[in-house]
């Protein structure tokens, strides 16, 4: 069972919009650097290892590495430092989960606002469009890759999302609808292993004995 545990006060929830630093002004440029650059690295790297005739696992590997730093900064850095709004997940003594959304009310720069929100938005429906790509041209293995970086831009869109709306108690349809998810993640891996790992089958069969 999941339940949302304020840390914050309702008041300290930013709305849409309040965002009021001087327009134009970046107050941390490093960190929308590294807010667009890993996703754009990760999504350039798909792009060009689909282009060209690159090794898949290499590729593979190196699309879930940037992806997987991009969802650690986002959720953990860049949300908290350019809107002031971060996500999380703990398990208590009891073995339930806790969902966690804070929001800190003050003044951050409108321009790295947009930026972060126009990031958060994009670049899951390019995923998504890379994923039909994937579909439509049957190559099952790039699906599989496409399905794991839109679970992990959707869930810094759906978390942050709902940092800015306030949070509210995970409802059981929200607890069922995280299994399921989880669930499908794991079948995907299992099931990318195990196209990795399975033998090739013996050209001539067994030898009989002479």
């Amino acid at each position: 069972m999941a339940a949302n545990v304020p840390l914050l006060e309702s008041d300290d929830v930013l709305e849409f919009g309040e965002e009021d630093e001087p327009k134009g002004r970046f107050k941390h440029p490093m960190v929308v650097l590294f807010h667009v650059g890993f996703r754009s690295a990760a999504l350039v790297v798909y792009m060009l290892c689909g282009w060209f005739d690159v090794s898949f696992i290499g590729s593979f590997v190196t699309t879930i590495l940037l992806l997987s730093i991009d969802f650690w900064t986002v959720k953990n850095i860049t949300g908290r430092i350019l809107v002031g709004l971060r996500w999380w997940n703990f398990i208590d003594e009891k073995g339930q989960s806790h969902w966690v959304f804070e929001a800190r009310k003050g003044r951050v720069s409108s321009t790295e606002a947009r930026i972060f929100w126009t990031a958060l938005v994009v670049f899951p429906v390019l995923w998504g469009v890379m994923l039909l790509v994937a579909v439509v041209t049957l190559k099952i293995r790039w699906f599989v890759l496409d399905c794991i970086a839109l679970s992990l831009n959707c869930s810094n869109l759906w978390g942050f999302v709902r940092c800015k709306a306030g949070g509210s108690e995970t409802s059981v349809t929200d607890s069922v609808k995280n299994m399921a998810s989880s669930l499908m993640r794991q079948q995907m891996l299992a099931n990318m292993a195990s196209m990795f790992t399975r033998s090739p089958p013996n050209a001539g069969g067994s030898n009989s004995n002479v």
